[in-house]
């Protein structure tokens, strides 16, 4: 039987990306309606909601699961023995089912259809070379901070994150569940589905080379 001390961090997982992705999603609807057609306002506040609410979640949950909301991160940490690897699965499933249920809680909130396709295109060499660097900076930092215990890590992450957007052309999903919610919302923070596996391809690049390069920068 399934103890409930060992539920608790996949609960934690969930409920930590689903809040993730309401906020992302979220801050961008409103972002884009309060900001008069001014793209660079919106993307600014969206960037800015988006990393305090991502730097609270890590805080609430961080003792709990690791805060990670993120498969890259919970493949990279498990496989440099920072985390438990039996819960990278339910992890993964835990993360990609919050992920959706909170973009579908942002469309609650906003009164929007809850059921979306994205038709924001986000394609080129120009996205999937920003979203294979804005992953391995993450990644990076964060199996280098986790090795080293930083205090600092939970607003380190954040900050990083809130950066990414404004110097990455892709605006830093650097998530491949985030991807796949964010392709079921046709909103600011929107991708269209045929344009999510090669983000995630990408993604997926610029972990595994963090994931080489943080084993280099072990003491």
């Amino acid at each position: 039987m399934t103890s409930v001390s060992s539920t608790r961090p996949v609960a934690a997982e969930a409920i930590g990306t689903a809040l993730l992705l309401a906020g992302v999603v979220g801050s961008g609807i409103m972002a884009e309606r309060l900001s008069g057609g001014n793209v660079g306002v919106a993307l600014l506040a969206n960037a800015i909601a988006t990393g305090g609410v991502l730097f609270a979640l890590i805080v609430m949950f961080g003792p709990i699961s690791g805060a990670h909301f993120n498969p890259v991160v919970t493949l990279a940490l498990a496989g440099r023995g920072l985390s438990p690897r039996p819960t990278v699965l339910p992890f993964i499933v835990a993360q990609l089912i919050g992920a959706i249920l909170g973009v579908w809680l942002a469309h609650l909130m906003f009164d929007l259809p809850i059921l979306q396709a994205s038709t924001k295109i986000r394609t080129g060499i120009g996205q999937w070379s920003a979203e294979a660097t804005a992953t391995f900076g993450l990644v990076l930092l964060i199996l280098i901070g986790a090795r080293r215990q930083l205090a600092t890590l939970p607003a380190a992450v954040a900050v990083y994150i809130v950066g990414a957007y404004w110097f990455t052309a892709s605006t830093s999903f650097a998530n491949p569940v985030v991807t796949i919610a964010r392709s079921l919302s046709d909103t600011f923070a929107g991708i269209a589905a045929a344009d999510a596996p090669a983000f995630i391809a990408a993604q997926c690049v610029g972990a595994a080379l963090a994931f080489v390069v943080g084993r280099f920068f072990d003491p």
